[in-house]
């Protein structure tokens, strides 16, 4: 994959080093990371014990010539939109911050990189999912 679209499961996964996760994302022409996702890393590094070393990796890996921070926008929220909806007809939950990544993977052209199986239920979006070790 050349565009990925990360989802905070993946983005954890990386950092703890998992094989897969760090294989992908070493060898991607882009890698974006929704802001969505930001909000919850940091919720994950308020509630942790390693706030400030927590945030230093993150603004390094935010740092990195092929990294893009990807924020809502009106495409986006269109996008969102017509997930949501087509979730709701067929009567398939998703968690709504992951439909949000959805719809930014979708605005910036770009696989979503996730350990969450439920990304499979988006057929407008298309995803890779990691299974733990």
């Amino acid at each position: 994959m050349s565009r990925i679209c990360l989802d905070t499961s993946a983005y954890s996964h990386f950092r703890r080093g998992h094989p897969a996760a760090v294989e992908i994302i070493d060898t991607a022409r882009e890698v974006f990371v929704p802001t969505i996702v930001l909000g919850e890393l940091r919720v994950g590094f308020r509630l942790g014990k390693r706030i400030r070393e927590n945030e230093k990796h993150l603004h390094s890996f935010l740092s990195h010539p092929v990294v893009s921070v990807v924020e809502v926008d009106d495409e986006a929220a269109s996008h969102y939109a017509e997930l949501w909806v087509d979730l709701r007809q067929a009567g398939t939950p998703v968690p709504t911050n992951d439909v949000w990544v959805a719809a930014l993977a979708l605005r910036s052209g770009s696989t979503i990189l996730t350990y969450d199986e439920h990304f499979r239920v988006m057929d407008r979006v298309g995803s890779q999912v990691l299974r733990p070790s």
